[in-house]
């Protein structure tokens, strides 16, 4: 494997880390605490759900955003693979949980993926371009 393709992996993957730690390390830390009910997680309130799906969608556009700066080229197109790769996983997600509502939950994971993967390299070739400006 050529240099080129090692940098493009190791953005994908401290990308990926950087968006599904945090998300990981927050369920662990509402559930814990009792704020969060994993079984059954239709019993949490609406606004709680919510809450969780606006934090992923944080986390994600921060995924994708060290994604695009660590990339060695085309941070756009690499931040939106990596988005592309969340809405397949989120679709499979999906599908694996329907039998566990609210089923307007699971969708909603997979749908902010390549959004949130767009945001994340606006943001990222903003700070890079005012990087080479100054």
């Amino acid at each position: 494997m050529n240099h080129f393709i090692l940098k493009s992996v190791r953005a994908m993957l401290a990308g990926f880390g950087a968006g599904a730690l945090p998300s990981v390390a927050t369920d662990s830390i509402l559930e814990k605490t009792g704020l969060m009910i994993t079984k059954p997680f239709d019993a949490n309130p609406v606004g709680l759900i919510i809450g969780v799906l606006l934090y992923r969608l944080i986390f994600n556009v921060m995924g994708s955003y060290v994604t695009a700066r660590l990339a060695p080229s085309h941070p756009m197109r690499h931040a939106m693979i990596l988005g592309v790769l969340g809405l397949v996983i989120g679709i499979i997600g999906a599908i694996i949980m329907w039998a566990i509502p609210p089923h307007w939950y699971s969708v909603s994971v997979a749908l902010i993926s390549v959004p949130c993967a767009w945001i994340g390299a606006i943001l990222a070739e903003r700070k890079i371009n005012s990087s080479i400006h100054h």
